[in-house]
């Protein structure tokens, strides 16, 4: 209980939506943070989930594939995510990324929404991708 104490005391602090701005990712299409989920574990044990406005993977007038979305996703977990764990307490068992095109409240049904979500485990400063 003491190391997730500290853990909570020492872990980034959140970033308002939108705050990183606009986020190019391989695919062409922009994304933009959302929010990050900490307090939900995962599967796995500690998990950190990454949410981001993905527009451009809706299903009606989408342009960026399941597939490219995928490589965005990875991309966004090495180039965005691993720079934003917690540095001290607790180290997470896996990061979780989501693209939504739409605003989706955590955990809850939105069945008009199209979501992809990809995990990773990280070792060595790396991101491993996770078949769910």
């Amino acid at each position: 209980m003491a190391a997730m104490a500290v853990w909570v005391l020492m872990r980034p602090a959140p970033e308002a939506p939108g705050a990183a701005g606009a986020l190019p990712v391989p695919s062409g299409q922009v994304v933009t943070y959302l929010d990050t989920i900490q307090a939900a574990p995962g599967p796995e044990g500690l998990t950190i989930r990454f949410r981001f406005i993905a527009p451009a993977i809706a299903r009606d007038g989408g342009t960026v594939t399941a597939e490219a979305a995928q490589e965005d996703m990875e991309w966004l977990c090495q180039n965005y995510a691993l720079s934003r764990l917690p540095t001290t307490g607790p180290v997470p068992e896996q990061v979780v990324i989501s693209l939504s095109d739409r605003p989706v409240e955590f955990g809850a049904p939105a069945p008009e929404a199209t979501q992809f979500f990809e995990a990773f485990s990280v070792e060595d400063a790396t991101c491993y991708w996770e078949a769910f």
